[in-house]
């Protein structure tokens, strides 16, 4: 049923967890604004995705621009309240996957430096910040609304090749309780998600990917990696009447690959 008091911008929506998380909401009745970066070659695909969402019923807006730029940010919260009409923004949700997977010990000159650190740190960890204070700045939250993030086991386990995401989630998940705690008074509610393994293309892109997803179905309880289904699931529940009083936890959505 058509819900069209509940708007939501997803910051990186146009595929893994994001856009399975916009198909989840758009199913649901929550309108969209989409934030995405991707090639001119990739528009097509993605615009047919897209017209999929809207063959729901529900309004859907997208941006492919730079989620980082603060330029951009500013430009697209413009947009978003002209576009809104004096609605509210209910839900965001923040699923940038722009990180530096390089090792820490290649001795061929390719190993992470300072900048891949930062340019890391800042897209997968600050950034959610940014927007949310950006929105919150342009007076476009609603009184009850959810701010919701990704982050992984990877943000307290090391991973070969993932120290500038492990550095990017670990900042991440401290930036949310803060967030939790001082946003609280305007309303919002902060949260992470820990998903299991996802077999995503950004997955994918990890060293070592195939290993760690062998081992992921191994320790998981149900012996199966968690999909993105999975976690749109869970991004809904936080997204309820009900789960109003969850605030500044990270939510597991792992199936229980994590207890072992």
């Amino acid at each position: 049923m058509k819900n069209s008091s509940k708007w939501t911008l997803i910051v990186g929506g146009s595929s893994g967890l994001g856009l399975a998380t916009a198909h989840k909401l758009a199913r649901e009745g929550y309108d969209l604004f989409i934030l995405h970066r991707d090639r001119k070659a990739d528009l097509q695909d993605i615009e047919n995705e897209f017209n999929g969402i809207r063959s729901y019923g529900v309004a859907l807006h997208s941006f492919n621009v730079d989620a980082t730029n603060p330029l951009k940010i500013q430009e697209v919260v413009g947009s978003m309240s002209e576009l809104l009409q004096g609605e509210k923004l209910s839900v965001l949700i923040h699923s940038v996957a722009k990180g530096n997977l390089k090792s820490l010990s290649n001795q061929d000159g390719a190993s992470l430096n300072t900048s891949d650190f930062q340019h890391t740190i800042h897209a997968m960890g600050i950034n959610l910040y940014d927007w949310t204070k950006a929105i919150l700045s342009a007076n476009l939250f609603a009184e009850d609304s959810r701010v919701i993030a990704f982050t992984s086991e990877g943000s307290s386990k090391a991973w070969e090749g993932y120290a500038a995401v492990s550095a990017a989630k670990a900042t991440l998940e401290s930036i949310v309780r803060s967030m939790a705690l001082e946003f609280a008074a305007f309303g919002i509610k902060v949260n992470c998600i820990q998903a299991g393994i996802t077999d995503t293309k950004s997955f994918r892109m990890i060293p070592n990917s195939t290993e760690l997803k062998e081992q992921a179905i191994k320790r998981n309880p149900f012996n199966r990696l968690t999909t993105v289904e999975d976690v749109a699931n869970a991004v809904y529940l936080l997204t309820l009447e009900e789960a109003k009083w969850i605030n500044g936890t990270i939510v597991k959505v792992d199936g229980g690959e994590s207890l072992r």
